[in-house]
């Protein structure tokens, strides 16, 4: 199953998103706000898709964080909700310049 960016953008509400203790943790030391999240699920576009991912189908979000940087999110789906998985701003070292493709043998 393929998650569209209509369900993310439906689901990108306070009310509907679920974020992970992992997430909570990663944003405080990479100094990631939910309002950069979310205006990157809601700007963004889908590079990478997990359909197999468990507990939940997952995909991995590329946007910009709200002072323009760069931002990448990984998001499920479950029922009517968002689980939000992490979120990081992708590096030279594993991303090219687009930051849409991986750097050849990097897994982030």
């Amino acid at each position: 199953m393929d998650i569209s960016l209509g369900i993310l953008r439906k689901l990108c509400h306070d009310e509907t998103m679920l974020l992970t203790q992992h997430l909570t943790n990663r944003c405080r030391e990479r100094n990631i706000r939910l309002d950069d999240i979310q205006h990157a699920i809601r700007a963004g576009e889908i590079i990478e898709q997990y359909p197999d991912d468990f507990p939940h189908p997952s995909c991995l979000v590329l946007g910009s964080s709200c002072a323009g940087k760069a931002l990448h999110v990984v998001v499920g789906i479950a029922s009517e909700h968002l689980w939000v998985i992490t979120a990081y701003f992708p590096t030279s070292n594993h991303w090219e310049s687009d930051h849409k493709t991986r750097k050849a043998g990097k897994k982030t």
